[in-house]
């Protein structure tokens, strides 16, 4: 039977509050754990690899999985942040690379390279995220990249496309179209709800719902897209990844306006009840 993974992004469990004391890691890992979580996303690159390597013995103590956002800032960064994936045991290991050429024959070459740097570690599956200031920064090039690229498999980030794109709503059905071939692709789901204007909104303000609504239907087709294309007993990631301030937006005392804890388990509950829905959409498919 396909299982369904939920993580939460340790960058998210950053407060950036001016006045309030970071919690220590180990506070952040019991968190993560006691409100049962599958795994914990982390995020390096060459920079802060030695910031996280702490983190590994905390994984085994919180029975905790691992995924990884890898950042190469260069080409030849992605080896040692592989490696590095390696030693956490990740799950996932999904690229938000800042290696960014202008044209899609400039991105062909950098993704196979990166692509046989996975394969000579023995990693058999490398993730590239649909990321604005990234290699996939907007949804028309990421196309372009994917016709090109058919080995290319995606963790979508659907927040940064909504707002790139300022797609309006309803949803046209070109729009949708689009991002039904983002769809095709996808193999992992990063989740926080955008707006045309803005990047994360809080999930309970009355002007926000009709975002909300859309976010809820593009990660159930996502997720019905990827339970038909993969095996009985494969396994979806879904990170949530509320960031912390300037994602959060705050007030003029740089304080946040909603709770992203608390809104981060609400999509975590939201999604489990979306696999729920598929499950029973697909066993009556089957009949």
């Amino acid at each position: 039977m396909q299982k369904l993974e939920i993580f939460q992004s340790l960058w998210a469990m950053e407060m950036r509050a001016p006045g309030i004391t970071e919690r220590a890691r180990e506070e952040n890992f019991q968190m993560i754990a006691d409100a049962g979580y599958d795994g914990v996303c982390m995020d390096p690159s060459m920079a802060d690899l030695e910031k996280y390597r702490p983190n590994i013995p905390l994984l085994a103590a919180h029975n905790l999985k691992s995924m990884v956002n890898l950042f190469p800032r260069h080409t030849r960064d992605m080896k040692p942040l592989l490696q590095f994936s390696q030693e956490l045991g990740a799950s996932k290991i999904n690229v938000i690379a800042q290696v960014t050429p202008v044209s899609v024959a400039g991105a062909i070459p950098l993704l196979y390279r990166w692509f046989r740097d996975a394969e000579d570690l023995g990693i058999t599956e490398l993730l590239f995220e649909t990321h604005r200031d990234s290699l996939l920064n907007d949804l028309y090039y990421t196309l372009e990249v994917l016709d090109a690229v058919p080995e290319l498999l995606l963790t979508a980030d659907l927040s940064h496309f909504v707002l790139e794109r300022e797609f309006q709503l309803p949803l046209s059905f070109r729009d949708q179209s689009l991002l039904n071939r983002i769809h095709e692709r996808t193999d992992c789901f990063q989740g926080r709800v955008a707006s045309r204007e803005q990047i994360q909104v809080a999930l309970d303000f009355p002007q926000h719902q009709p975002w909300v609504q859309l976010f809820k239907k593009l990660w159930k087709d996502g997720l019905r897209s990827w339970r038909l294309r993969n095996a009985d007993d494969a396994v979806c990631v879904f990170l949530c990844e509320l960031g912390p301030p300037p994602y959060a937006i705050t007030d003029a005392n740089q304080r946040e306006l909603s709770n992203r804890w608390t809104e981060a388990l609400t999509i975590r509950d939201w999604v489990r009840e979306i696999w729920n829905e598929l499950d029973i959409e697909l066993a009556a498919a089957l009949e």
